[in-house]
């Protein structure tokens, strides 16, 4: 099946997908400031360049898009239908420096807590249980823990 635009118009549509200051990301910011948690953004200092810091709590905070980041489960999860093996090798090694990103915050003294982008499409009104899980001692999390079923159209 060939690409419905030409190669142009798909690399500059590429090309504007942002990595930081996206859409949900700015949402927890905004959500977590008003619980009056204090972050700091994108440590470059620190593996992966988590998209939060919270020193307090020695938390790093991942905004990760369930497309890019192969969120297990989730329906958004979806792999193009041309070019299949390149996509699966770049997803592979998206959840790779993933993985590896969060071992070294581990090994640092860093817990982690992962937001998946279908969370905040989905599931907003159980978003109190972030600031729970940002107080547990939990070294690895997720939030949604489970992927949310797609809403009938």
């Amino acid at each position: 099946m060939n690409d419905v635009v030409n190669c142009t118009t798909r690399s500059r549509m590429m090309r504007g997908i942002r990595g930081r200051d996206t859409k949900p990301e700015l949402f927890l910011r905004r959500y977590l400031h008003s619980l009056g948690y204090r972050f700091r953004l994108h440590r470059q200092d620190l593996p992966g360049s988590p998209d939060l810091v919270l020193p307090r709590y020695r938390l790093a905070l991942f905004v990760h898009g369930c497309f890019w980041h192969r969120h297990a489960g989730c329906f958004y999860t979806t792999i193009p239908k041309t070019r299949q093996a390149f996509w699966e090798e770049k997803f592979h090694g998206n959840v790779r420096r993933d993985n590896r990103a969060y071992i070294d915050l581990h090994h640092l003294g860093w817990r982690v807590l992962v937001v998946w982008e279908c969370g905040f499409k989905h599931c907003r009104e159980q978003l109190s249980d972030i600031s729970e899980l940002i107080q547990a001692v939990n070294l690895y999390q997720e939030w949604p823990s489970h992927p949310p079923r797609p809403r009938p159209a």
